[in-house]
């Protein structure tokens, strides 16, 4: 053998050396295996030339596992398959990164089964060599994934042994989402040796029944799976499925109690269902939940004085224990101590004595309950969940309450009192209602009349009587213990189950099932080890005992479970079946682990782009998965089979990664990478015509889509396809573009687009693809003309202003109002000169245009050299300015090209105030005044970009734009100017574009600065910063396929959308027929709402292609003006906020003018005919009335008004009383104890904020003494409503105050609600049944107005089951 030197001098063997050498593999294992282990790490560095198969070795050997018995997956890919243990691939070519990269995998169960210890082990399942003696023993519930785990005393869970199936011998549940209660009850169900005999003695006929519906069969079919699956776990939504819940029922948590009442009622109801006739006998399950879990008491009721005795048998299925009796601070200390109290009787004196029918007369009497019959299978509920009627909430007691493993009921039974509910019956306690128990202790202490019905109600049976054990055979054994963890809000179910076939203790938990020890039981409890006092449940474990179920120790019904072998002859059928559809569920999960899921695309030719998923097995090879691409493409008879490829692409980036050439036989896993459920790429099914030849793609080639550019048409044409290496110099780049496109190399002009909004001329020849910044896709647009645009700087030529309205024009759809005048055709005709003109009209209109611009600008660098002239002109006065914005939303100036074409779409953008200024200056149009600052356009309505917030400023900078630059105009070849945007916003494709033109100086184009003029407009040249800007508009007839209805009322334009709102409307006006004020532009939303664009100085920057507009013929807006919505107060309704009307406000106009504007309106559309001086304006937030608006009020001096602004009109039956704003507006309310009513609401008008003045106001209008009233402020939103059985004690009544606007009042505005009444009128004495009938009435009446039931405070779900396969549609229910 060969020796080499080592570090050390040493010489060891050459293929050591090349090993050391070699780059190794980090591997870190997660072993998920069980609930010990699923925080455990292996961590291995391996050789990368490691195979799979060592690596499993490695893995099995490090674990202590048995090799073969196990899986290994990527961790961090979810619905990976596992690797191939037997795989001879090394780790380098498997997808494993070499190098100290982390590798992170999971060890998981090989086809549901849990890995086998090794022999070599011990023998435990804790292959870390800890011995159980050494560990905690705990049971408790896991730490969900992404949840804090419960920390009632135990802070870090640790189990003693977690178990597979095959060492417990038992199988958990899935846990759905939060159906743990579900889970614990039956698992404690099927540990029950005579429930689970008797369910599998029941045969279900499936021709009677649909086995989907059917709970039994769904039961018994579980039943079979827990006792003969080999998985861990097994799913329970066939169950929940038979019950008629849906998915939203697993997100519902309940009451395991709860649960186990409503089963048992829908279990018998079921199997009485399917009794087979009065002839043959009856079904022998039907009375099975009566046989095992029913007992019976005696309630009754004593005389102390003539010893007579009236009473009443029941039935019971549980027996409810008391933890901690009402009022007192020490808990019952043990389950034998409660049942003490359970049957302790109690005196009924003074006011609650007893009338005796024997003495004719109230006695003391002893009130009680006896125990008359235990059932076989006794169910004790502790009451952990009570009601702090300090809080007001819902709280669970954790003290402590021990429970003995066997339960000896003799003392608590009373054999000699039984007596025959058919010879004796008594009224006094209450109607017989079987399966309930009528003391107090027994009753629901959440339950109110009002609420749902729970479960089923089944009518009263009969069951036979049972002969009583002797008191010697009343010893009862404990065998399951159902745990909550958690609070009264929320948590965590799980239980503790003994087996009777070897007496050992398991806790299942959900899908976890361990061994456990008496230790853990008596962990239970509940409390903690010292004692705390009072308070000590705010100290100890949430996790406690919360159902017990007891078996009677009788040798002569005792049961065992039954064997496989002892199976009746349907279910030794059902457990064959069940054993083919998990065979068949395991081989069908064996393909899905070895199935590769890629997304797939192909341009078809006929259907354009096709999305789709390809499922292809990993072995079939890359000709038979073109195969199947062309089946799920459709392709077969649009291009033959040999006319398409596969090939690796990037849909993101629209990048043709790779294609295939020579690997048509190799399997699509290795071809992939390995089988996964997703991949960071995609395939394309590429297509060619059959003359054509497939290019190769090579992997680290870029993509170019090039669009060839002629600017004598001005069109650009559809891409073409090139790929190129980044490493090319741009030369190189142009003659690979003239292969493509036959244009000239050397008089080519490459523009590349690197993202939206950014456009590079490429013209240094030696600088590489790479320095230019091309990446995986790219875009290009070439221009090889013999004009001489190229002679002029790049922004400033005809190819950047083709590009860069290209890049800007919008495609919208435009409906036009019914009434607009002509048809669409002659519209259209009329635009020849116009509309479908190019972008740019004549040379010569051009040339006129830009002879304005010059000129402007000369004049305005005069202008700002003038800086004092200037601020006089701009605080010059504002009559002119006030009267041209009453006539029309523009101020209409002369022009130098008014004799051009009318119909012109040429406009150049004057993108400053003082350059309109300076131009409506020489032209006259305006007396040379300057527009006042304060006079702007108030176009506050809700706008696009409200609803949109894709703008870059927020709704105030929007504001201060619109006010900053209110008479900007667009310099247009017509008649007038069009308003123009004053600044562009971040968004704005122009904006990075102009500072590329004036690159290296100083500008801030998204600022609110520079929209007031604080910015310098021009550079040291005096030249403007604002070049000219050639917005495009040009219209089309809409096409029949549009989405719009009537293609005569529908014009499609394309619009550069830097074009003001403003600007837009003046080129709809011919379409349209009226000018611009007379109609209303609404921008039309994906859900067909619609909303106003009323900012007539914004862009339509937020627009998109495709978007809908409809335009609504009526007044738009002026300077000023507000829409707002008057809504009908009416205090005494049902429904106090009423619609009436739409109508507009101006700023400058008193309220009293806006009362004479509307009731005109208000007569002619809502037929009220109304005084002006019996009606008043006040404020309107949500349905609560506020500030009352008096006649001289002057809106947006006193009364701030926004966009879509609401106020309410009130109608008053005297004239107004409110004369100042120091005065206060209460509405206030009797509350009639004695009738339990509330009277109509009366209007106080309050001079001060003193208390004492209210209470005068109230003691007059309801004539109650001054000493007598108490009075308390609503709550909520008007009108305050409140049950009139909770209003005496929900609201604060007669607060210790002197004034209103202090806590708990806070009355500092009019609206507010006030109720009162006299404290000497007596309450209404109800009895039950009225008090229930009214509850029902006030819970309808506040349902219908909104309002939250109070008395409900907690609305939970009721937990049912459904017979007939699912819940009736309520429409009324939520």
């Amino acid at each position: 053998m060969e020796m080499v030197p080592s570090e050390e001098n040493q010489f060891v063997p050459k293929e050591i050396q090349n090993a050391a050498e070699e780059p190794r593999v980090l591997c870190i294992i997660q072993d998920i295996t069980s609930a010990k282990t699923v925080n455990e790490r292996l961590t291995l560095n391996l050789p990368a030339s490691t195979t799979l198969s060592k690596l499993h070795e490695d893995v099995a050997h490090k674990a202590g596992y048995v090799n073969g018995t196990f899986g290994l997956a990527w961790g961090n890919t979810q619905d990976m398959a596992p690797l191939d243990h037997r795989g001879e691939m090394a780790l380098s070519n498997s997808g494993f990164e070499p190098g100290g990269k982390k590798n992170f995998l999971q060890l998981i169960d090989k086809d549901g089964e849990q890995p086998q210890i090794g022999s070599d082990e011990s023998g435990t399942a804790d292959s870390s060599g800890l011995d159980d003696s050494s560990q905690e023993r705990f049971i408790g519930p896991l730490p969900r994934d992404g949840a804090p785990s419960c920390s009632g005393g135990y802070s870090s869970p640790s189990y003693s042994s977690i178990l597979s199936k095959s060492e417990t011998g038992y199988v958990g549940l899935v846990n759905q989402a939060m159906t743990c209660y579900l889970n614990s009850l039956l698992q404690t169900l099927f540990m029950t040796p005579e429930f689970r005999n008797a369910l599998y003695n029941w045969e279900f006929e499936e021709s009677e029944e649909d086995p989907v519906t059917s709970i039994p069969f769904q039961l018994q079919r579980l039943f079979v799976l827990l006792q003969t699956s080999k998985k861990r776990a097994i799913e329970t939504t066939d169950v929940t499925r038979s019950f008629g819940w849906d998915s939203s029922e697993a997100w519902q948590q309940h009451d395991v109690q709860e649960l186990c009442r409503v089963m048992f009622d829908a279990l018998e109801q079921k199997w009485k269902q399917t009794e087979q006739g009065p002839v043959l006998p009856p079904c022998p399950q039907a009375d099975l939940i009566n046989q095992l879990y029913q007992g019976k008491l005696k309630d009754y009721v004593r005389c102390l004085e003539c010893g007579y005795e009236s009473w009443r048998i029941d039935t019971y299925l549980d027996i409810p224990l008391v933890i901690r009796p009402f009022g007192a601070s020490q808990a019952y200390g043990s389950v034998e101590e409660a049942l003490q109290a359970f049957i302790q009787p109690e005196t009924l004196d003074g006011p609650n004595q007893y009338f005796c029918e024997r003495c004719k007369k109230k006695c003391d009497a002893r009130k009680g309950l006896r125990f008359l019959h235990f059932p076989y299978l006794l169910t004790l509920q502790l009451k952990r969940f009570d009601f702090d009627y300090t809080t007001m909430h819902r709280i669970k007691l954790n003290d402590r309450m021990t429970f003995p493993e066997e339960l000896d009921m003799s003392p608590f039974i009373d054999v000699e009192d039984e007596k025959s509910p058919q010879t004796e019956s008594c009224t006094d306690s209450g109607a017989e209602n079987e399966g309930s128990c009528h003391s107090d202790q027994m009753s629901n202490d959440f339950s109110t009349d009002d609420c749902v019905d729970e479960g089923i109600c089944l009518d009263s049976t009969s069951s036979t009587e049972r002969v009583l054990k002797p008191k010697s055979l009343l010893t009862f054994e404990l065998f399951s213990v159902m745990v909550h963890s958690g609070s009264a809000a929320g948590g965590h179910y799980y239980a503790c189950i003994k087996s009777f076939s070897d007496g050992q203790w398991y806790s299942f938990n959900d899908q976890h099932v361990s061994k456990i020890t008496q230790d853990d039981i008596r962990k239970t409890y509940g409390g903690s080890s010292g004692s705390r006092g009072y308070y000590s449940s705010a100290f100890v474990s949430s996790t406690n005992a919360y159902m017990l179920i007891y078996r009677l120790k009788d040798p002569s019904r005792n049961a065992k479970y039954l064997g496989v072998d002892d199976f009746p002859e349907h279910i030794k059928s059902l457990v064959q079946k069940e054993k083919e559809s998990e065979e068949q569920e395991k081989r069908q999960r064996e393909i899905e682990r070895n199935t590769c899921k890629i997304k797939l695309f192909c341009m078809h030719p006929v259907k354009m782009m096709m999305e789709s998923k390809l499922e292809v097995h990993k072995d079939k090879t890359l000709r038979e998965a073109t195969e199947m691409a062309y089946k799920l493409m459709e392709l077969d008879g649009v291009v033959p089979l040999d006319c398409c490829r596969l090939v690796k692409y990037d849909e993101f980036h629209e990048y043709l990664e790779r294609s295939y050439e020579g690997e048509e036989d190799t399997p699509m896993g290795l071809l992939l990478g390995g089988v996964k459920s997703s991949y960071m790429f995609d395939l394309l099914l590429e297509t060619r015509k059959p003359e054509q030849v497939f290019q190769p793609y090579k992997p680290g080639e870029v993509m170019v889509k090039v669009h060839v550019v002629n600017l004598k048409t001005e069109t650009i044409a559809s891409p073409i396809s090139v790929r190129a290496y980044l490493n090319q110099t741009i030369t190189e780049f142009k003659h690979l573009i003239a292969q493509a496109t036959g244009l000239s190399a050397d008089t080519m002009r490459v523009v590349l687009e690197r993202c939206y909004n950014d456009l590079r001329l490429l013209y240094l020849p030696n600088k590489t693809l790479k320095a230019e910044g091309f990446f995986r896709s790219n875009k290009v647009f070439v221009e090889s003309s013999e004009l001489t645009d190229h002679q002029v700087t790049f922004t400033d030529s005809l190819l950047w202003k083709l590009l860069d309205r290209h890049g800007n024009t919008i495609r919208l759809l435009v409906l036009l109002p019914e009434q607009s005048p002509g048809t669409l055709a002659n519209r259209t005709l009329c635009q020849k000169g116009g509309a479908d003109a190019p972008f740019e009209e004549s040379k010569g209109n051009r040339k006129s245009v830009e002879a304005i611009l010059e000129e402007s600008t000369e004049k305005l660098k005069n202008l700002s050299l003038q800086q004092q002239q200037q601020q006089q002109q701009q605080g010059s006065s504002t009559s002119d300015s006030q009267k041209s914005s009453d006539t029309s939303d523009f101020e209409h100036i002369e022009s130098p090209t008014q004799e051009a074409d009318s119909n012109s779409s040429l406009c150049v953008a004057a993108d400053n105030r003082e350059l309109e200024n300076r131009i409506r200056a020489t032209s006259g149009g305006s007396g040379g005044a300057s527009s006042d600052p304060e006079n702007h356009f108030a176009c506050d309505e809700r706008s696009d970009s409200e609803v949109n917030n894709d703008r870059s400023t927020s709704s105030v900078d929007s504001d201060i734009l619109s006010s900053s630059h209110s008479s900007d105009t667009l310099c247009n070849a017509d008649s007038g100017p069009i308003q123009l945007a004053n600044g562009l916003d971040s968004h704005s494709i122009t904006s990075s574009r102009r500072s590329k033109a004036h690159e290296g100086k100083k500008e801030t184009w998204d600022t609110a600065e520079e929209d007031s003029g604080t910015d310098s407009e021009y550079d040291d040249n005096g030249k403007s910063k604002a070049e000219a800007q050639y917005l495009y508009f040009r219209t089309e007839p809409c096409s029949q396929d549009e989405p719009l209805c009537d293609a005569q009322k529908c014009l499609v334009v394309h619009v550069d959308k830097r074009i003001t709102l403003a600007a837009f409307k003046h080129n709809l006006e011919p379409y349209v027929g009226v000018t611009s004020t007379q109609f209303k532009v609404f921008r039309v939303y994906a859900n067909n709402q619609e909303f106003e664009s009323v900012r007539l100085n914004e862009t339509l920057s937020s627009f998109s292609d495709d978007n809908k507009i409809t335009i609504r013929l009526g007044r738009a807006l002026k300077k000023g003006e507000y829409r707002v919505k008057v809504y009908q107060l009416l205090v005494n309704e049902a429904e106090p906020c009423k619609f009436l009307v739409d109508t507009v406000f101006a700023k400058g106009m008193t309220v009293r003018q806006s009362k004479e504007e509307l009731l005109p309106q208000l007569k002619e559309h809502c037929k009220l005919e109304l005084s002006i001086d019996r009606v008043r304006l006040r404020k309107k937030t949500w349905k609560n009335p506020g500030t009352v608006f008096l006649d001289y009020h002057v809106y947006e001096e006193d009364i701030s008004i926004s966009s879509n602004w609401e106020v309410f009109l009130e109608v008053l039956n005297e004239p107004e009383k409110m004369k100042s704003m120091s005065q206060l507006a209460v509405l206030t309310r009797r509350w009639n104890p004695s009738t339990m009513k509330l009277g109509p609401f009366q209007e106080v008008i309050l001079e001060s904020s003193s208390v004492e003045e209210l209470k005068e106001k109230l003691s007059e209008i309801g004539d109650i003494p001054l000493e007598n009233l108490e009075f308390a402020k609503g709550r909520g939103t008007f009108p305050c409503d409140i049950s009139v059985l909770e209003i005496h004690q929900d609201l604060d009544w007669n607060p210790k105050v002197s004034t209103l606007n202090v806590w708990p009042l806070y009355i500092c505005d009019d609206g507010a609600v006030v109720f009162y009444r006299d404290s000497t009128e007596e309450t209404l004495e109800l009895s039950e049944e009225e008090r229930n009938e009214l509850m029902k009435k006030e819970s309808s009446r506040l349902l219908k107005t909104g309002h939250r039931v109070s008395y409900s405070p907690r609305k939970e779900k009721a937990l049912k089951i459904y017979l007939d396969g699912g819940p009736a549609k309520d429409p009324g229910q939520d």
